[in-house]
């Protein structure tokens, strides 16, 4: 005959020790959580309040006016900074994304430590640093700054975050998967680009997005590199206009519609930032 085990009934002091125990618990969440959404929020509002009366199709489709003439845009600088982070997009992604799958899959040897410490390094680098490595390694060379100079340096800054977010990624691919691939007879490295990969794209889509993110905003390697022009041009290997350098350069002159363009500028990267983040999530939201 079986014998019921009776209910344990608790004391009310300690329902009621859990009770606070988890209202401080959730407290706790919502307050780290208002902490960090509050800076952003400070921020948008910030840059709404100064730069959203400036938005015009004229600021998109105008060249810079000169000083003492009130309008004029910064559509040079906006295609400016399509063609430079596109540049730097173009080296990084490719070459980050390659070093990612080849640390996750084959890096048990000393050249990996070397690749993963190089990686560490270049992240922790001042973007500064970055611009005058590569002003002494191109610039220079070359004899003039230039579109792609800038690019360069921008990869470089992209690099790390490609090469280490890719690389997590992939190894959260089910070690099934592989093994399923090298059971039907499949070489190793088609294992890895055609199953392995393919698993991982929305966390390798998401790396490329927060290396993109971060460079899109670098002023100081695009000084040294790509350092800026008033006028329209589209050439490689010529000086350019981006929207970082136009936005230090207008916020520290002393005319107040050049000031006022520069919160508007502002507000148009960030703009810019959060509709390529907007794309990236809409074409990544039905991969699993």
């Amino acid at each position: 005959m079986s014998r019921e085990r009776p209910d344990v009934v608790l004391p009310a002091g300690v329902h009621w020790r859990r009770r606070v125990a988890n209202r401080v618990a959730i407290g706790g969440c919502v307050l780290a959580t208002a902490l960090v959404v509050l800076p952003l929020g400070l921020l948008v509002l910030r840059l709404l309040e100064s730069g959203l009366h400036g938005l015009s199709l004229g600021f998109f489709l105008h060249m810079p006016k000169p000083v003492g003439e009130p309008g004029g845009g910064m559509a040079n600088a906006i295609v400016g900074t399509l063609i430079v982070v596109g540049i730097g997009a173009a080296i990084a992604v490719p070459v980050g994304v390659a070093a990612g799958v080849y640390l996750a899959e084959y890096g048990r040897e000393q050249l990996a430590n070397v690749v993963r410490y190089t990686a560490d390094v270049l992240a922790g680098a001042p973007s500064i640093v970055v611009g005058v490595a590569v002003f002494g390694l191109l610039v220079v060379p070359m004899g003039r700054f230039s579109a792609l100079a800038g690019g360069v340096a921008l990869a470089v800054l992209m690099l790390p975050t490609v090469v280490r977010a890719t690389e997590e990624v992939v190894r959260l691919v089910p070690a099934s998967y592989r093994q399923a691939a090298l059971a039907l007879g499949a070489p190793s490295w088609v294992a890895t680009l055609r199953v392995v990969l393919p698993a991982a794209r929305a966390g390798v889509t998401t790396a490329a997005l927060l290396a993109v993110a971060r460079a899109s905003g670098e002023t100081a390697p695009l000084l040294f590199t790509a350092l800026g022009n008033r006028f329209w041009s589209v050439h490689l290997d010529q000086p350019i206009a981006t929207l970082p350098v136009m936005i230090y350069d207008y916020a520290r002159a002393p005319y107040s519609d050049w000031n006022s363009q520069a919160w508007t500028g502002a507000l148009t990267l960030l703009v810019l930032v959060t509709v390529l983040s907007a794309l990236m999530r809409l074409a990544t939201r039905n991969i699993r």
